[in-house]
């Protein structure tokens, strides 16, 4: 008896073994079609115009996916091979990316900066970007290609204001736990290219952006802090998210906030009359693209939101709490089933799926960042629940600080770790996610994805 017990044993702890790793496979296989779905290749070329008739056309931009939309653009308009070596000839441009996000380029200059936080390359790249605009025509085009980091990377300080203190208002804000629109506000207000003030520099010349957007409900003016839109936030409201979130700021910051020229250019502004701004992917478009894949697969899918804020490990709690409500609800439903003799054999798995962007306040001395923090939360709320899997990233391939895009968590994650001398607690207590995950071998490493439209969460229900 003692042997088929432990012949038992072994055959429920290959078959569980067996799940969690294909469960785990299927979340990150869920993550890269998510990813593809957004590509700039697929889905830039589309809105583009024909080549300017005329003029200079002046290709400028930032962010993380700013070389893939760059090499996007080059290549749709030179591989139809109706462009002639006169109109080649006024083809020119720049965009800055960060560090490691670079992608070869034939006519447009692909600059790398610091990411979150702000360098000399970004100011010097943020500075010819600039120069790069001025003395146009109206026979002239801007075309600017926009997505999530552009506004660290474009690190042009207004008049007055050095880039040394940009640098220590950055570092604060993005360790205070303030929403991205917050941080923008200020950077917008600090800021002589962002705001607007891209767009006024290129006047009179037409100006056509292009954006995937890395925020909740995609609000264009928000994303790089808008350098060819005009802003409603003010001079006021920078102050206020200073004080609110107690970031020390020198006597030259503060003075400059209370100029009435510091102001960004608004709604009014005759400049910014039928603005051509084009949203070309999101996270809706990402996350809908797992849910079809996964309803392929005969999953059933809910998306819960696309824009999704707060702190992250609120987030990871209360999701917590939902998918093991849905656990509970299928069991309630097995349990019917069999009381009544109609179990079935194929019940389908549930997929929950959600996007946005979380924050993580930083109190602690670890490593990790928002999408890591959250799946940590999960974990230790779900405590060890039967079948439920999970999986948080960042769709530009780097969580926080480190090289990981996320990572993932299983029914026995927590066991595994305690096993390790490794305390979820302790770990969520110093901001420590990274650690907790590497120590398990569960996290998501993709390298940069040259993309962004934010975190992407799901929760596997089996």
């Amino acid at each position: 008896m003692t042997n088929w017990n432990q012949t038992q044993a072994h055959i429920y702890t290959h078959v569980q073994a067996n799940v969690q790793t294909q469960a785990a496979a299927f979340l990150r296989e869920l993550f890269a079609v998510a990813v593809a779905a957004v590509d700039p290749h697929h889905c830039l070329p589309p809105h583009l115009p024909e080549f300017p008739a005329s003029g200079r056309c002046i290709v400028v931009g930032a962010g993380k996916a700013a070389a893939a939309m760059a090499q996007a653009l080059e290549q749709h308009w030179l591989t139809t091979g109706l462009l002639s070596s006169s109109e080649l000839a006024r083809l020119s441009g720049m965009v800055i990316v960060p560090y490691g996000y670079s992608l070869p380029c034939e006519y447009i200059q692909v600059r790398e900066a610091a990411h979150p936080v702000p360098d000399q390359a970004g100011y010097q790249a943020a500075s010819d970007l600039l120069a790069s605009v001025q003395n146009l025509s109206a026979a002239d085009t801007v075309i600017c290609l926009l997505s999530g980091g552009g506004s660290s990377l474009m690190s042009l300080p207004a008049p007055g204001i050095s880039l040394a203190e940009k640098q220590d208002i950055n570092r604060a804000l993005l360790r205070s736990g303030a929403r991205i629109h917050e941080i923008n506000c200020v950077r917008k207000h600090l800021s002589a290219i962002k705001g607007g003030r891209l767009a006024l520099a290129c006047a009179p010349a037409k100006v056509l952006t292009y954006i995937i957007s890395d925020v909740a409900g995609d609000d264009a003016s928000i994303i790089a802090s808008g350098p060819t839109l005009t802003d409603a936030s003010t001079c006021a409201d920078a102050l206020e998210i200073l004080q609110r979130y107690a970031i020390p700021t020198l006597p030259a910051v503060l003075a400059h906030l209370q100029l009435a020229s510091s102001e960004t250019p608004k709604p009014d502004h005759a400049a910014f009359i039928n603005p051509h701004v084009h949203i070309i992917a999101n996270a809706q478009a990402a996350l809908q693209a797992a849910a079809n894949f996964a309803q392929a697969k005969g999953v059933k899918v809910k998306i819960l939101s696309d824009r999704l804020e707060g702190e992250a490990r609120e987030l990871g709690r209360l999701h917590a709490q939902l998918a093991i409500q849905v656990a509970s609800e299928v069991a309630n439903e097995v349990a019917n089933e069999v009381a009544n003799e109609v179990a079935k054999d194929d019940r389908q798995p549930y997929l929950l799926l959600s996007g946005g962007e979380t924050t993580v306040t930083v109190k602690g001395s670890g490593r990790g960042g928002r999408n890591t923090e959250y799946l940590l939360s999960l974990c230790q709320n779900l405590n060890g629940h039967e079948g439920i899997y999970a999986l948080a990233a960042d769709t530009d391939g780097r969580d926080g600080s480190e090289q990981n895009a996320g990572a993932w968590c299983t029914p026995d994650s927590l066991q595994r770790a305690a096993d390790l001398s490794i305390s979820a607690s302790a770990c969520l207590a110093n901001n420590d996610a990274y650690t907790f995950f590497a120590a398990l071998d569960a996290l998501l490493v993709t390298g940069p994805t040259y993309n962004n439209v934010n975190d992407f969460r799901a929760i596997l229900v089996l």
